[in-house]
């Protein structure tokens, strides 16, 4: 007769030769970190590791569409390219549009200032091909246009006049990276934004006439 509630525990010795109880016990610490990888992949952004994981994926003629996609997506997306292949008779043409959009907007138009979307659209002519010829000539309008926004409207923002010193100052340090005989119509125009400082009040030209000093002797000493 068999006794109901009584186990007979040697039946199971046999589990821990095969399934999970026959695992050493690193075993299951590598299949629990397995699986939070798992869970954490899931949770977190992609990174340009999974989109070039991704990419392997595609051949030739599937990464041409994915390009052509995003080329349509948005203008930014096909000045980069523009400005990178170098196509176009003027690249940096739609970047300087962005400039002025955003530096110098149109307040009839109810068209809002935003200084980080006129500067973004220089990072971005960075990301895509970075000349400093380029970089000088974006940095340079970004001032000239902020000077015309800034005498049209007589607008007297601390945020928006410390981001032109900053740019200001940035104008100088790539143009003073350029060869000598690269510097002087750049210089030039450069001086002439430093007179306009006096017009604008604040500590506009005094900030201006310190950074275009540091700079003059720092050429002269080269």
């Amino acid at each position: 007769m068999h006794r109901l509630g009584i186990v007979d525990l040697t039946n199971m010795l046999p589990m821990r030769k095969s399934g999970i109880l026959s695992q050493p016990r690193g075993a299951h610490k590598s299949i629990f970190e397995g699986l939070m990888a798992v869970v954490r992949s899931k949770n977190t952004s992609p990174t340009w590791s999974d989109v070039r994981t991704a990419l392997l994926d595609f051949d030739r003629a599937g990464l041409r569409g994915l390009v052509q996609d995003l080329y349509t997506a948005s203008k930014d997306n096909q000045a980069f390219l523009h400005a990178r292949l170098g196509l176009g008779d003027d690249q940096l043409q739609p970047f300087k549009a962005s400039i002025s959009r955003w530096i110098s907007p149109d307040l009839m138009k109810g068209q809002p200032i935003s200084v980080s979307k006129a500067k973004k659209a220089i990072a971005d002519y960075k990301k895509a091909i970075g000349r400093t010829d380029g970089m000088a000539e974006l940095s340079i309008f970004y001032c000239e246009e902020a000077f015309g926004f800034l005498e049209s409207c007589s607008m007297d923002d601390e945020k928006y006049l410390a981001a032109l010193i900053r740019m200001y100052g940035q104008s100088l340090e790539i143009v003073s990276s350029l060869p000598p005989a690269e510097r002087s119509t750049y210089l030039e125009r450069l001086g002439r934004i430093r007179s306009r400082g006096r017009n604008v009040g604040w500590v506009v030209e005094e900030e201006f006439n310190s950074l275009w000093y540091d700079a003059v002797d720092e050429q002269q000493s080269e």
